[in-house]
């Protein structure tokens, strides 16, 4: 990947996030973070992956929003960040950080298990 690609995709990261910060009501649609950008080589679109902090029902809540006000989240982004173009978004829900504490549970109770032995 070329360093360009890479400074966008930071820039893009901070700036998404910093939007939904200010946009989006916490207490409606859980804490949302923005895990990682994947931005195409041409810069015409870009992949968000979300990560929702909250019950089912909140994550839910939390991805309607992130559909329903996409182009006005597109259109704040496009105003901070100087780009020929500005990309167009989507967002898609990463579970990979529950993944990985649901897979350190397991551990520590393996591990518990093995001492207790």
């Amino acid at each position: 990947m070329s360093l360009r690609l890479q400074r966008v995709r930071e820039l893009l990261k901070r700036e998404i996030g910093e939007v939904i910060r200010r946009e989006l009501p916490v207490n409606e649609v859980g804490l949302i973070n923005v895990n990682d950008v994947d931005v195409a080589p041409n810069l015409k679109t870009a992949s968000v992956f979300i990560g929702v902090l909250g019950g089912d029902a909140q994550k839910k809540k939390g991805m309607e929003a992130l559909e329903k006000n996409r182009k006005r989240i597109q259109g704040l982004v496009g105003r901070n960040i100087v780009l020929k173009y500005t990309p167009q978004l989507r967002f898609i829900l990463d579970d990979s950080v529950e993944r990985g504490n649901k897979v350190l549970r397991i551990l520590d109770e393996l591990e518990k298990s093995a001492s207790a032995e």
